[in-house]
């Protein structure tokens, strides 16, 4: 690996390998009012990027994100791997050549990756899907980041507000996805995606916190 910045690294890595490990709790949600394979399908393609990732293009953060987001769109099944497969692909163009990412880029990518995700997924918020958590999130990230808040306890904010988000997801009925087909039914339970965007970004925010104190340098 080379020319992409450490950062980059940590960041995807952590958000990989919490997917993986929490692919169960993310079916169990969504065979509430899904077909309950949400979980296992992101899991399947995150693990051929966690097998894969040193062999991947590093040259660029947008390279990498591209890579990453063939690499789901060709491995996860159902709507998730188009869906996700998009938004990684989305951020790559934005990123660019670019080999690391200031704050108000990190919030420019990920708010190509939105735009992706509404436009492949024809969704918006409200909808109860994973914009329900990502868009609070990023809003929450460059409010602190306009703030004046170092990153550490930007992202912190960012997480915690798609974690808050993703529980007010309860009660919303779902208009896209499976869990549209249940109707009334799709109220009884938080959206699978959000809920797991709350879970990666926690993840992220404690893997970047951490890394700051082991190395001693500024969060």
């Amino acid at each position: 690996m080379d020319a992409v910045g450490t950062d980059v690294d940590l960041v995807l890595l952590t958000a990989a390998r919490t997917i993986v490990d929490h692919a169960e709790e993310f079916a169990q949600l969504d065979a509430v009012a899904g077909d309950g394979d949400f979980g296992f399908s992101l899991r399947a393609g995150f693990e051929v990027v966690l097998a894969d990732y040193e062999s991947f293009d590093h040259s660029s953060v947008g390279a990498l994100l591209k890579k990453i987001g063939f690499t789901i769109a060709g491995k996860v099944g159902g709507v998730s791997g188009p869906i996700w497969g998009t938004a990684f692909m989305r951020a790559g163009a934005a990123a660019g050549d670019r080999t690391e990412l200031t704050g108000p880029e990190v919030v420019e990518a990920m708010r190509a990756a939105v735009e992706g995700v509404k436009h492949r997924g024809q969704a918006e918020i409200g909808d109860k899907t994973l914009l329900d958590a990502l868009v609070p999130a990023i809003d929450a990230l460059e409010a602190a980041l306009t703030a004046g808040d170092d990153g550490a306890t930007a992202l912190q904010h960012a997480a915690d507000a798609a974690v808050t988000a993703a529980e007010g997801t309860l009660g919303m009925l779902a208009k896209r996805g499976r869990a549209a087909y249940t109707g009334e039914r799709s109220r009884d339970s938080v959206d699978a995606g959000a809920t797991a965007i709350g879970v990666i970004l926690q993840a992220i925010s404690a893997a970047w916190r951490d890394s700051r104190h082991s190395e001693g340098v500024s969060p």
